[in-house]
């Protein structure tokens, strides 16, 4: 009990002879250095929300005007033009205040409200320049001198040294397109899936829809697109995620991996340790506002930051009808789940964050730790795995007070959750590939009761050194979660590092208060919901055929010697893959980013197009090699044409989701876009992008290599695939489908996908690629796990 004793500030006891007070100066001193953190953290945030709200200035340069302006009024001339003489009639009449000082304090309001003016001008013209997106349609290599001039411009009016937030306020606001423009890009993606009579059909209906309630529907989007910051991300946020009522687990939630082939520690408390004082010294970057900004690489266009707000201390909270995004300010612990049982572990002591190896302490108490779990504890986040009314239900009727509620609080005030597996995962043993497969299938979903699904994200570590991440998805998009998985993996590997043993870095504190359980009572009524929830998520679960599929010694360097842009090489390569595997095309979803635009998430790219399906057609036909090249690079220049229109808000899909979403308000129904929001995407795609790319050495350290991560399937009969080029050499593959389809095989897939790219290679390469020659390598630098 001494632990129990030092969490308590003061005691007393009421005695005959009257109150016995008893202070311990040790838990006070814990609750100052405590304070001092946090008005530390207040001070921080207030500074930078300072330098942020005069960016691209600097508040230094108020006092550069300031004395500009009092030097000139003291050689006699006025910068002013009678203003200050104005500003001075209006101050108030002080005897305390001479007339030379009533002039001196008219002239530092007239220079301030001259350097507002200043930043505001600035600030408009930044926001104009980035405006411009004629850089993104240029020819690769090729930049024309209207972009020199105008990324010359963006400098100027960038300032320095930004920090992660500067460029909020500068970023433009995401255009509406015009209808018929939606609607003709529309019908010709739709073109090629359709049949004659089904294409006059649609084509029909869209010019009805154009012609009449689409003009009524944008009239009420442009409305939105002037007052909100975005007419899309909060509709998106709501009707997309929030008010879904399925499971999160698989249908929503995504997964990021460990490195592909090394493990850097097999001790599970010491990887632990490594990983959450990694991610809190992200989040203290975070804080600050230390981290760089997200840019376009070569012309440095910025992106928007504003998903990074809500990484840490956010849980998803379920409702009846919709769910809701709590963020909470601050969190010095985070929620652990072991064997059944949950802990709360502090990751601050005395005002300081914990050493690794002080985490690595804390983490092996609980691994230590022998007391079982409580009746229907064990099982308990399968409540976050299943449909969202029975959470929402089970949450208001046996968490909203006592014992339970202040458990729940503390796992959804966490600044994330932790995961500690009694299993060992990774690329290992003498079935790696298979291996493989399981360790993904377990990062997400895990035993449907493991993984608190509801947490913005959630560390997994397992019994081997494994570890990885399962994060939600309603908050932001994963490339901001791979942002800081980058950083947590090297910082682990290559800056904290392990002593010989295996074990972190550094000394453990004596005064170290161990873990604390969470205490629960969940009555026989809720367990029963418990193990409902939890038949419908291993359902779920054991649905899903995952495959992961790493490809070495291919990558984006032979792809840039085809001349081809490796995303639209590698989409081509998916459409190719699928046709062969269901003898078909299908509609097919790539995610693209927004972030050009202020509170920009994504936007979908219609991946099979007419010039895709051509080509594929040509090259399975037997077509000559310079007719499938010709054709080829026509795919792959209308892809990259419509990728760039996504990117700079000419896409198709979220401008008709809006209009659906107007028209369901207005209570107006359309044909046109009830069929359009009810088609389904059979083949859906995503590329991690590889966003800091100095971190890594792979030309030292190739074994150091980053799996990537995936997500689940979209359609019943289809696949979802994520894949991420690493370097210049490989290129790894998250394939996922159904085993209740019988027409989807992810291996299978997989295996069409690989050949695909090979092919096309064999195809556009003056070199002929050597297929065994990669397998031998991939077989070579495979290394078994330590």
């Amino acid at each position: 009990m001494a632990e129990a004793h030092q969490a308590v500030a003061f005691q007393f006891t009421i005695t005959p002879e009257g109150i016995d007070l008893q202070l311990s100066h040790q838990a006070l001193r814990q609750v100052y250095l405590s304070g001092v953190r946090s008005w530390k953290k207040r001070v921080t945030r207030l500074k930078n929300n300072v330098i942020t709200g005069v960016y691209p200035a600097s508040p230094s340069s108020w006092l550069f005007v300031v004395i500009a302006i009092l030097a000139t009024m003291y050689t006699r001339s006025d910068p002013s033009m009678g203003l200050i003489a104005k500003i001075q009639e209006h101050l108030p009449v002080s005897d305390s205040l001479s007339i030379q000082c009533r002039t001196v304090v008219s002239a530092v309001l007239f220079s301030t409200l001259l350097w507002f003016s200043l930043i505001f001008t600035m600030r408009l013209c930044l926001k104009q320049l980035l405006s411009y997106h004629g850089w993104m349609f240029e020819q690769h290599g090729k930049v024309s001198n209207t972009t020199k001039i105008w990324a010359g411009m963006v400098r100027i009016f960038s300032g320095r040294q930004p920090l992660l937030y500067s460029y909020q306020g500068s970023l433009p606001n995401l255009p509406v397109p015009a209808v018929k423009d939606t609607v003709k890009r529309y019908l010709e993606s739709a073109r090629l899936l359709m049949s004659d009579s089904e294409y006059e059909r649609m084509k029909t209906l869209a010019k009805e829809f154009e012609s009449s309630l689409g003009n009524r529907l944008q009239w009420y989007l442009k409305l939105k697109a002037l007052w909100a910051s975005n007419y899309v991300s909060d509709w998106w946020e709501e009707y997309v995620y929030l008010r879904g009522r399925g499971p999160l687990m698989v249908n929503s939630n995504y997964y990021g991996m460990d490195f592909l082939y090394v493990t850097p520690t097999p001790i599970q408390a010491a990887r632990a340790g490594n990983t959450l004082h990694a991610c809190l010294l992200y989040r203290r970057k975070l804080n600050r506002e230390e981290i760089k900004p997200s840019r376009v690489p070569v012309l440095n266009v910025p992106l928007c930051a504003a998903q990074c707000e809500r990484i840490f201390n956010t849980t998803r909270i379920p409702g009846e009808e919709t769910d809701s995004l709590i963020h909470w300010q601050d969190s010095e612990y985070v929620a652990v789940f072991h064997r059944g049982r949950y802990f709360r572990l502090w990751l601050y002591h005395a005002g300081r964050l914990l050493s690794p190896r002080e985490i690595e302490h804390q983490i092996q108490h609980i691994l230590d730790d022998p007391s079982p779990p409580v009746p229907g504890e064990a099982k308990l986040a399968a409540l976050t795995a299943g449909d969202r009314i029975p959470w929402a239900q089970a949450r208001k009727e046996f968490f909203s007070s006592g014992v339970n509620k202040r458990s729940l609080d503390c796992i959804e005030k966490a600044a994330f959750f932790v995961a500690l597996d009694d299993d060992e995962q990774g690329m290992m043993g003498d079935d790696p590939a298979g291996n493989l497969d399981r360790y993904a299938k377990s990062l997400l979903h895990g035993k449907c009761y493991d993984r608190w699904f509801d947490k913005s994200f959630t560390v997994v570590v397992y019994k081997n050194g494994k570890n990885g991440l399962n994060a939600e998805h309603s908050w932001a998009d994963a490339p901001i979660m791979a942002h800081v998985w980058e950083y947590v993996m090297t910082t682990d590997c290559f800056q904290l590092g392990y002593n010989e043993e295996g074990h972190c870095k550094g000394d453990v504190a004596s005064s170290l208060p161990p873990p604390t359980r969470l205490s629960w009572d969940i009555p026989v009524a809720c367990q029963e919901r418990i193990e409902r929830s939890l038949a419908v998520a291993q359902t779920l679960a054991d649905d899903v055929d995952f495959h992961v599929l790493p490809i070495q010694d291919f990558g984006k360097g032979a792809i840039k010697k085809c001349k081809i842009s490796p995303d639209a090489f590698i989409q081509i390569a998916l459409q190719l893959a699928y046709y062969r595997n269901r003898g078909s095309f299908t509609l097919t979803y790539e995610a693209s980013m927004t972030r050009l635009f202020r509170e920009g998430r994504t936007e979908t790219v219609r991946s099979c197009t007419s010039e895709s399906c051509t080509f594929v057609r040509a090259l399975e036909d037997g077509e000559s090699k310079e007719v499938c090249q010709h054709l080829f690079r026509t795919a792959a220049e209308k892809h990259q044409q419509m990728y760039r229109m996504a990117m700079t808000g000419g896409g198709i899909d979220r401008h008709l989701f809006c209009l659906y979403i107007v028209s369901k308000y207005l209570g107006e129904e359309s044909p046109f876009l009830k069929e359009v929001l009810s088609e389904t995407w059979r083949l859906s795609t995503s590329q991690t992008p590889l966003q800091q790319v100095e971190l890594f050495d792979f030309v030292n350290h190739p074994d150091y290599t980053t799996c990537g991560g995936g997500f689940g399937p979209v359609a019943d009969d289809g696949y979802g695939v994520s894949y991420i080029i690493i370097g210049e050499n490989m290129i790894n593959l998250h394939i996922s489908c159904k085993h209740s389809c019988p027409q989807t095989d992810s291996h299978k897939f997989g295996a069409d996908i690989k050949k695909a790219l090979m092919d096309l290679l064999e195809l556009m390469s003056p070199e002929k690629p050597d297929p065994s020659k990669a397998e031998q390598n991939h077989t070579k630098n495979r290394k078994k796990d330590l």
